[in-house]
């Protein structure tokens, strides 16, 4: 299982046969990946068969209500937690708010919570506006010679009142991958709490959460090939700990304490189709193989990263080497995710991406709502910076059209 089969792959995703795609290369997966056929046939089928509001006795009302706890029940045994500790909310920025909510009736007015401005800001904001209930909120900031987040910065900043600290897995514009467990072990030698926003790292192989040692890991599915939903896991102990957030009568039912804005019942069936997808990537590869669902994850994020990794190196050696880019993060594609964001001199990044755009090639432009990161690097806001992003579903030859488009355009 060392080497992704690509046409397997590209044929689990009905995009790549969408004539109106043909010729398009989709290289803003950071902002929300292609949907899995499984995920789109989940959703077809709820809607026609059992939209209808779940958990009664008549019979689609069961079946939905069924295919709604099997999707969470199967998400949790990829992520190696209790089905009771997975939940659904409309999306990470609304899931991360309402933790907000609940920590701030739990902290006292002099209690510190850590962030940092590496963040997207749906992982920074709400923690932030604390502050306003006389939290003292306190920035981890990055180097800002290597855009890294160091932990020995993290231990200078702990303090015995730091009650959380917030950080990203993966940058969405650095895309280092953070070293999350010796991070999350330094917070919890604190006695704080380690929230880690999973967002921009779950598209490329969604972790065994124990291992990473988070009380509370967040992700959205709308990047890992499904439905636009936030996935939230919430240690059992801080969700029986934290105050509710939900309706008072739901108080001592789990699943409903901490999402009081429910998505749509389809979506959360529809998951199910990402884990279709996730089984089916396994077994074609492994077929005669019967791994529990913990080591048919690794074995699928291993898959995910060696193809990214191939084909992200010869990205990198282009923009490292030409003398009119400036590449952010590291060079070396072991130690980062596909999520590569550079400026151009005397270029604008938004005239940069429409020109590529033109060429029927998708990368974005802009802050990418990690408003402090582009700010704290020197850069103009208003145009950000260009980011191109993709997933273990991308060609190898979609990477020299862009690699060649990239010459043609660049000074």
């Amino acid at each position: 299982m060392t080497h992704l089969d690509l046409d397997f792959v590209r044929g689990q995703f009905p995009a790549f046969e969408e004539p109106s795609l043909e010729g398009f290369s989709h290289f803003e997966n950071a902002g929300g990946s292609y949907a899995c056929g499984h995920v789109i046939e989940r959703l077809e089928r709820y809607y026609r068969e059992t939209k209808v509001q779940p958990y009664y006795a008549f019979e689609p009302s069961r079946r939905g209500g069924e295919s709604m706890d099997r999707a969470k029940q199967r998400m949790a045994a990829w992520l190696n937690v209790g089905a009771d500790e997975v939940h659904f909310g409309p999306s990470t920025s609304l899931n991360t708010y309402v933790l907000a909510q609940a920590l701030r009736q739990e902290l006292a007015p002099g209690d510190e919570v850590i962030v940092t401005n590496q963040d997207h800001e749906a992982n920074v904001g709400a923690w932030r506006r604390l502050a306003d209930s006389g939290i003292t909120v306190r920035e981890w900031r990055i180097d800002p010679d290597t855009c890294e987040l160091h932990p020995s910065a993290l231990e200078a900043l702990l303090t015995g009142r730091t009650r959380a600290v917030a950080f990203t897995h993966c940058s969405n514009i650095v895309g280092s991958i953070n070293p999350v467990r010796e991070i999350c072990d330094l917070v919890h030698e604190a006695g704080a709490l380690a929230i880690v926003d999973g967002v921009s790292f779950c598209p490329h192989g969604m972790p065994d959460i124990p291992s990473t040692g988070a009380d509370v890991y967040l992700f959205s599915l709308y990047k890992v090939y499904g439905p636009h939903l936030g996935v939230m896991y919430l240690r059992r102990g801080l969700n029986e700990e934290w105050p509710s957030q939900g309706h008072f009568f739901n108080v001592d039912k789990p699943r409903y304490r901490f999402t009081p804005a429910g998505p749509d019942h389809a979506q959360i069936a529809a998951v199910n189709g990402v884990m279709d997808y996730m089984d089916a990537l396994y077994v074609h590869h492994a077929p005669d193989t019967a791994d529990a669902p913990t080591e048919r994850a690794a074995a699928v994020r291993d898959l995910m990263r060696g193809q990214e990794t191939r084909l992200l190196q010869p990205l990198l050696d282009y923009l490292a080497d030409h003398p009119a880019v400036e590449l952010i993060g590291k060079t070396d594609a072991e130690l980062r995710a596909p999520t590569v964001a550079f400026t151009v001199r005397a270029r604008s990044s938004d005239a940069l991406a429409g020109q590529l755009a033109a060429e029927g090639l998708g990368v974005g432009a802009g802050d990418f709502y990690a408003y402090r990161l582009i700010e704290a690097l020197g850069l103009d806001n208003a145009d950000g910076v260009v980011r191109v992003s993709f997933v273990h579903y991308t060609a190898p030859e979609e990477v020299d059209r862009l690699i060649g488009a990239l010459d043609a355009l660049l000074p």
